[in-house]
């Protein structure tokens, strides 16, 4: 049994099954305090592959009759908002990453790049950047995620700009309507445009290792990008655009314009990926439970229900995202979960989807992949139940406190991953369709059942509606707002 470091106990689920879950107030315990997020107090032995690109959350905008965009009225300088950030995955390589695709042909030339691509690094990415300046298209930054790979921001959208023609060859318009987007800029280093030449080949230079660096960020963001070239689904995150842009604040007249050139790009020279904005992750949900957030079992299953529509629909594009965990599940202000970071994902074929390596944080991970050779497409589901556990238990299977009182989780012995889910600390509050649920995704992986068989399970089929959803995205804002006035 484990007990919860948030809240010194194991909180109730509520199996109710009635009508009442759509219209209810949800009743929540008093006298608790708020601990931080479990993934950013992950021991450093539990981590294989964390994101290296970085998840993040904000504010859906998309306006419907049942909400308002807590963004409507957003303003250059202002203060950022009471909705934080969903996850800043940290940047810790255990394990190598999927193989990154060959470079499309064109990018192997760097004198094929566009004008607005300054640096050579950034060859590889030349079919999919827009040569539009996105400081024209988007206004109004507001930092929203802090990663070590770069922030994020909501960014406002000018209506006439979601109607602009764009010429990349992957970009997806800005939908119309659309008030807000998130933008996650990825500075490049100051050194790295005058340096490059001159410390060719010298990696302990600052500049030689700044280049290793954004070698390894533009690797993993084309790793992406050609895995999600033709994926299109209500329940995945996708990149949308791609910008570079590059300040020209800088120019005196005093110098000459090569110099000028050399001074601009190294104050403010970054690549802007667009993407739509994202309310929160299920693990900042989770947080919010020793706040006194109540989770019944049927927003679980609503929750779950869109995992594994997404996933169902990356098995039939024959990809595993190998990366399941509450982190990566963000939640818009709509009410819908969609699968996000897919850098350890991979393609497999139909015919074979044996690979190796483990990848992904060890306690969402299913058990065959530290065995050895493993079916891609089967330990997903392994890792939606890890993460329906962790829901219940508002910490992830096998992880237990590094001393009493800590916040840092840790794997004390081998003994802790065990190959089936470890006993919940109450059973009794959870019905008979949760428990087979959990059985289902913990079974060995031959015998594992698909993403689309599970949305038949009992478990599933008795989720709530989506207002009820949105009810509980509101209670987390009013329960953040409140925190945030008793801060200051």
């Amino acid at each position: 049994m484990l007990a919860s470091p948030r809240t010194g106990h194991s909180p109730q689920l509520s199996s109710e099954t009635t009508s009442t879950c759509e219209s209810a107030p949800l009743i929540t315990p008093k006298g608790l305090s708020l601990s931080p997020v479990i993934s950013k107090g992950i021991a450093p032995e539990a981590k294989m592959l964390v994101s290296r690109t970085g998840t993040f959350g904000g504010v859906d905008v998309e306006s419907e009759d049942e909400f308002e965009s807590p963004y409507a009225s957003s303003s250059k300088g202002s203060t950022t908002p009471s909705l934080r950030s969903v996850t800043s995955s940290q940047s810790q390589l255990h394990s190598p990453a999927a193989p990154l695709p060959p470079l499309p042909i064109d990018a192997q030339n760097p004198s094929s790049l566009r004008p607005n691509t300054p640096y050579p690094l950034l060859s590889p990415l030349h079919g999919f950047i827009s040569p539009l300046d996105p400081s024209a298209l988007f206004t109004d930054l507001v930092e929203i995620a802090e990663g070590e790979s770069g922030s994020v921001y909501a960014a406002r959208v000018p209506s006439a700009s979601s109607s602009t023609e764009y010429s990349s060859t992957f970009e997806r318009p800005v939908p119309a309507g659309t008030s807000h987007v998130a933008i996650k800029r990825i500075p490049f280093p100051p050194a790295l445009s005058s340096c490059t030449s001159s410390s060719a080949g010298s990696t302990e230079s600052p500049a030689g290792a700044d280049e290793s660096l954004l070698r390894v960020k533009i690797s993993s963001l084309l790793h992406e990008l050609m895995l999600l070239k033709n994926v299109e689904h209500e329940h995945i995150l996708l990149l949308d655009d791609l910008y570079v842009h590059t300040s020209t604040d800088a120019a005196n007249g005093n110098e000459s314009p090569e110099e000028n050139a050399n001074k601009s790009i190294a104050l403010d020279t970054s690549l802007w990926i667009r993407m739509e904005l994202m309310e929160r992750s299920l693990a900042d949900v989770i947080a919010l439970v020793a706040e006194g957030l109540a989770l019944q079992e049927r927003m679980v299953a609503r929750f779950t229900s869109d995992v594994l529509l997404g996933l169902e629909y990356l098995q039939k594009q024959h990809i595993a995202h190998r990366d399941v965990r509450s982190d990566n599940l963000l939640l818009n202000a709509a009410g819908v979960v969609k699968l996000a970071d897919f850098s350890s994902a991979v393609r497999v074929s139909e015919s074979s989807p044996t690979v190796t390596g483990a990848v992904g944080v060890i306690y969402w991970q299913a058990p065959e992949m530290r065995a050895g050779p493993y079916d891609a497409l089967k330990v997903d589901v392994w890792s939606v139940g890890a993460t329906v556990w962790e829901l219940a238990e508002t910490v992830p299977p096998f992880s237990m406190p590094a001393s009493p009182n800590s916040q840092t989780f840790s794997i004390p012995n081998s003994k802790h991953l065990g190959l089936q889910w470890p006993p919940l600390s109450h059973p009794e509050h959870y019905s008979r369709g949760f428990r087979e649920f959990l059985r289902l995704c913990g079974v060995d992986a031959v015998a594992r059942p698909s993403p689309a068989e599970l949305l038949n399970s009992q478990f599933i089929r008795n989720a709530c509606g989506r207002p009820v959803i949105r009810q509980l995205l509101s209670q987390c804002r009013a329960m953040e707002e409140t925190m945030v006035a008793r801060e200051t």
